[in-house]
């Protein structure tokens, strides 16, 4: 029984050590058709970079904020409407805000 039960608990420990390990490339794979679309989040409702004095995603202090982004299917940021961008469209890098 004893044998039967550590079988069990390698095989177990294997299964899960493989999915850890294939994790990151499941990640990749869905970061790879997402592009980062600056000026397209709404107040706190951005991924990652929301400027000075933030830490990271939900931190955008204003809708359209220019320096936070939020990703998006790629190639679709530059048809996003964003109020506050140069272009009225969301950019592939950051910008500083007209008024809306």
């Amino acid at each position: 029984m004893n044998q039967q039960l550590t079988a069990a608990s390698l095989a177990l420990a294997l299964g899960a050590a493989l999915t850890v390990a294939a994790s990151p490339a499941l990640a990749a794979d869905k970061m790879a058709d997402k592009e980062k679309c600056f000026g397209v989040a709404l107040k706190g409702k951005n991924d990652c970079a929301a400027g000075p004095g933030t830490t990271c995603a939900g931190t955008s202090k204003i809708d359209y904020q220019g320096n936070s982004w939020s990703l998006v299917p790629k190639g679709t940021c530059q048809k996003t409407a964003s109020p506050t961008s140069p272009t009225g469209f969301g950019q592939l890098a950051a910008f500083k805000e007209k008024k809306a």
